[in-house]
């Protein structure tokens, strides 16, 4: 991806609550299956922490400290605003780093947090390449695009091969944790608001002003297309995929 095609998903997404599907009720859902007590100081890692629409939820809900790693510093930026009109600026810190060369020395979270993007280095070397930071006991909760039936439309999968190839499913991200030498506590789909009403709808709103920032290049025009595209997938084949949330302990 060019320096002009990131500079446009920034400014596109950057004023979202969130970066994916998601929910703050999906967030303390998943919150309450990692079995965590509210008034034990816990050291945090939110991996890919966008805006921080979840980083905020785990602050509000979990007693302890939130490093939040995101590879854009003007998300970071926004999570920062945000967590201060919230009084949350004590509870979490951020940092710049791509997530596959994260700065931390081995066995230091007592969570490993990530919504929606560990499909960027793919789900199973995701799992194996964060266990090192987690401590023994430790829990990771992600959420991650799934299939939710064991067949699918051929326009469906050629779609997503593309645009993420490791979409599998929900049975077989569980044996992933369970390879890679995590006990699943309990996962869940994200309903369908978490795309609609979370996501699409607010993106879509700010399509008009993004496009008039951008003077409507034709690079604007296509990433918006782009999200359209699958936004209409998305309502055309929404029973056969969504996001799966996964909390699970290292072994």
């Amino acid at each position: 991806m060019s320096m002009n095609e990131f500079s446009l998903l920034i400014d596109l997404h950057r004023h979202q609550q969130r970066q994916g599907p998601g929910g703050v009720e999906e967030t303390r859902r998943a919150i309450s299956l990692t079995g965590l007590k509210p008034h034990k100081d816990l050291n945090m890692l939110d991996i890919g922490c966008g805006t921080g629409g979840q980083t905020l939820t785990l602050a509000e809900s979990l007693d302890g400290h939130i490093t939040a790693v995101d590879l854009f510093p003007e998300f970071l930026e926004e999570l920062e605003a945000r967590a201060g009109k919230a009084g949350l600026t004590n509870r979490i810190s951020t940092l710049t780093a791509s997530m596959d060369n994260l700065p931390f020395e081995k066995e230091v979270f007592d969570l490993i947090w990530s919504e929606g993007a560990i499909y960027l280095m793919g789900f199973e070397e995701g799992l194996k390449t964060w266990s090192r930071f987690l401590k023994p006991g430790g829990i990771l909760a992600v959420s991650d695009i799934a299939w939710l039936t064991e067949k699918r439309p051929a326009e469906l999968e050629e779609y997503w091969a593309k645009e993420c190839p490791g979409v599998d499913t929900l049975d077989a991200k569980q044996g992933a944790l369970v390879r890679q030498d995590y006990n699943p506590l309990g996962h869940f789909v994200l309903p369908e608001k978490c795309w609609i009403d979370h996501y699409y709808k607010p993106l879509q709103e700010h399509y008009d002003a993004f496009l008039d920032r951008q003077g409507h290049s034709q690079a604007a025009r296509q990433l918006v297309e782009q999200d359209q595209q699958e936004y209409e997938m998305y309502l055309k084949y929404k029973k056969y995929y969504s996001y799966g949330f996964f909390v699970a302990k290292k072994m």
